[in-house]
């Protein structure tokens, strides 16, 4: 006995344009605040969307951009500041 629904194919790509615009969010807001953990998740969120087959490809390597430069912010303060994380 089957109690949900099939997933049908354009939930899955709905859901995979959900991942591609979070992913960008959280990879802009990564560059304020916690960009150790929102980095590498914009990034996983990001592929697991390009890889699921988004419509919104252009969000999806957006995030995945951002992501990755806040783990070089991330990196950069860290040299500037001998620490794990960084203050201005």
């Amino acid at each position: 006995m089957q109690l949900t629904a099939p997933a049908t194919r354009r939930t899955g790509i709905r859901d995979a344009d959900g991942m591609a615009v979070a992913s960008f969010v959280l990879g802009l807001l990564g560059l304020l605040v916690l960009n150790l953990f929102l980095g590498p998740t914009a990034i996983a969120l990001a592929a697991v969307s390009l890889w699921r087959g988004t419509t919104r490809k252009g969000r999806a390597y957006l995030g995945l951009g951002l992501g990755v430069a806040d783990l070089v912010v991330l990196l950069a303060f860290m040299q500037m500041d001998n620490a794990v994380s960084w203050s201005i």
